[in-house]
């Protein structure tokens, strides 16, 4: 069997709904994760792209929150319905604007900030 082409890192990080830093997964249930991996598996990606849950990716104030390696690629504010482009990017091999969390961003816990829908740093 072939390595895999793309590896998608889903954080599955579980807090309280009040909590200030915000929760990528506040329900627990990793629906994100399993919509991406039905996603993947109806297009017959499977062997290609591993879809995981990860512990907390300490981007919580941008969640729910997922990374696309090999390429680096880090998503913020996803939501189900997102699945579908996301998905469409990873074939087409584009980044999609809307979602992407700019570098200054990463790492950077907020800097006690949180972001409205679509507001990661992009300039319009």
């Amino acid at each position: 069997m072939p390595a895999f082409n793309q590896h998608i890192f889903v954080c599955g990080n579980q807090r309280s709904c009040d909590h200030p830093r915000g929760c990528c997964d506040p329900v627990g249930n990793n629906a994100l994760r399993n919509s991406l991996k039905a996603a993947i598996q109806e297009r017959d990606l499977g062997p290609l792209i591993r879809v995981n849950s990860a512990g907390c990716l300490d981007q919580c104030e941008l969640g729910p929150t997922l990374v696309i390696y090999p390429q680096g690629i880090w998503y913020g504010k996803v939501q189900q319905t997102d699945v579908p482009r996301i998905v469409d990017a990873i074939v087409s091999g584009e980044v999609i604007k809307d979602l992407l969390i700019a570098d200054e961003l990463l790492n950077t816990k907020g800097r006690g900030r949180t972001y409205p829908p679509n507001e990661m740093g992009q300039q319009s």
